[in-house]
């Protein structure tokens, strides 16, 4: 559904951040953060120095505005070893190449908002991060109050796996964060103990099942003992009452 505050029907489409961006991206971020960034973090957006990003446009947009920034994403690679989610990931220590994407910026102008704007910049993020061979994990902060921004990753299959006490500091009041992440490439975090006493527990039951199923099998398998020939010896008619009638695998005599 178009956004009602929109005069017109939007063409949304995205692109790199370029240089021509400069002003409006700090603007937007001046607007719809209460943190204040410093001038290296727009120079090394625009310019692309160790820093991803998209921007959202609307091509339909009237009054030369149509290649005008109304929603942004920016985020970097970083090495799994160094970041603070390290110990949350499963990855081999011996391959120390192994990476995440941070998403570090995500916004949409408020007249655009609710059009899933937001939702397609982050799958552009999932998509880099997945082209990505050493990476495993896209991962983000959220300020614990931004409750529109929580259901938005959970919906998106983010997992919620850390509350950082304080993480924010914003006017001289304290806010948590709350720790999201993506996997990707195969990416998983270790198990819990109540996770490892589950698959524990249903690997013992899958093997006693797989050994149950063998048993019966080899038993189905197995060759019968043969019948009991006829022999040829003539024995008395007192003996032959004499003898017992089960078979022992050996011929009777």
């Amino acid at each position: 559904m178009v956004n009602q505050k929109i005069s017109h029907r939007p063409t949304i489409c995205y692109r790199p951040i370029q240089p021509s961006d400069l002003e409006v991206l700090e603007r937007l971020h001046a607007d719809i953060f209460p943190i204040r960034y410093e001038e290296e973090f727009f120079q090394s957006v625009v310019h692309a120095r160790d820093i991803v990003s998209w921007a959202a446009v609307d091509r339909s947009r009237p009054n030369g505005h149509s290649d005008e920034l109304i929603g942004f994403v920016t985020a970097r690679i970083v090495l799994a070893k160094e970041t603070e989610i390290g110990d949350l990931l499963i990855y081999d220590p011996l391959k120390p190449d192994q990476t995440l994407v941070y998403i570090m910026t995500l916004g949409v102008v408020e007249t655009y908002r609710n059009l899933r704007i937001a939702r397609s910049l982050i799958r552009q993020v999932i998509k880099y991060a997945s082209s990505i061979p050493t990476c495993h994990a896209v991962y983000l902060h959220v300020i614990s109050y931004n409750i529109p921004a929580i259901h938005l990753y959970k919906k998106m299959s983010f997992k919620c796996i850390r509350r950082l006490q304080g993480f924010y500091l914003i006017n001289g009041q304290h806010y948590d964060s709350f720790l999201f992440v993506y996997y990707v490439n195969g990416g998983c975090s270790p198990c819990s103990p109540l996770e490892l006493l589950v698959a524990a527990v249903s690997y013992m039951t899958s093997s006693l099942k797989t050994v149950a199923a063998r048993l019966r099998k080899n038993e189905e398998e197995s060759p019968k003992l043969p019948k009991c020939k006829e022999t040829n010896f003539l024995i008395s008619m007192q003996a032959k009452r004499n003898l017992t009638t089960e078979c022992t695998g050996y011929e009777c005599v």
